[in-house]
């Protein structure tokens, strides 16, 4: 689901003032009353994400300009092809450009990214979920990129879902006390997911009741005994050790869900560029 219009309009007035600030000096070269009509074009294949951030960057700089586009979100693009045409004042245009361009490229990445991923695991049942390696500032367009190449999110943050780690399980004293607390204290909205990193470790969770495991860093024979042994009692999650040569034989493992982290924390912007026509 896209993120709330507000929060979206807050993300672009936070990009404006840091690339404006007082003034476009640059712009100010061009006459205040010259029209400008541009277009942006990608420059390679991509799956497009961040119409709505784009939008706004438009909008808050010149209510006035407008931007038709020429492809829908989430749509595959291939290099060479004119994804929105844009017209304003021309120093409007250069105003917005690069903050328009910069959220484009970005979240376009990240379902570029994820698609990729997505497809490589098609033919099985497992689903491809994002983390909390995101950039700052840009938690929830990310992972709404995220959805748009076709993953899903884990939890959104500390806020909707407990994930017991490593050092929570140590300071609780033992798998079995962290997840009996996580179960008294979470309400029904909370999802609950403990991590384990051995077999021994997933049979403590599962007698004590898990019913979400994340499997770190497991090798493919664990992950296969894992599946066995959960059965049907409870989702397994792997992580760690994910990419584009591995996140195959992963997912016929048998796992449900496959979280990776550079989905949102490892990208390369997808090549973009807005020329005037």
């Amino acid at each position: 689901m896209i993120p709330a219009s507000h929060l979206i309009a807050a993300q672009v007035a936070s990009s404006l003032l840091e690339d404006i600030a007082c003034c476009d000096w640059t712009a100010l070269l061009i006459a205040s009353d010259t029209q400008g009509t541009a277009t942006v074009v990608a420059r390679q294949r991509a799956v497009l994400c961040g119409q709505a951030w784009f939008d706004e960057v438009f909008r808050q700089v010149d209510a006035k300009v407008k931007v038709e586009w020429l492809v829908k979100e989430g749509e595959r693009v291939e290099e060479n092809q004119t994804l929105c045409r844009i017209d304003g004042l021309a120093r409007s245009l250069l105003t917005a450009e690069r903050s328009a361009l910069n959220f484009l490229q970005t979240l376009s990445a990240v379902a570029t990214e994820t698609r990729r991923y997505v497809d490589l695991v098609a033919h099985t049942t497992a689903k491809i979920h994002d983390t909390r390696k995101t950039l700052p500032g840009l938690r929830l367009a990310q992972k709404y990129a995220v959805t748009v190449g076709g993953g899903q999110n884990q939890r959104l943050g500390l806020y909707d879902g407990i994930l017991i780690k490593e050092n929570h399980i140590l300071a609780a004293g033992s798998i079995a006390a962290a997840l009996h607390s996580a179960v008294k204290l979470a309400p029904p909205d909370v999802s609950i997911q403990i991590e384990v990193e051995t077999i021994h470790e997933l049979e403590q969770a599962l007698h004590a009741g898990a019913t979400s495991v994340l499997l770190d860093n497991m090798n493919l024979t664990d992950l296969r005994a894992a599946v066995a042994l959960a059965g049907s009692s409870a989702i397994l999650e792997a992580s760690g050790g994910v990419d584009e040569l591995t996140v195959r034989e992963i997912a016929e493992t048998g796992v449900q869900r496959i979280s990776i982290g550079k989905l949102t924390k490892d990208i390369q912007a997808v090549d973009l560029s807005m020329r005037f026509v």
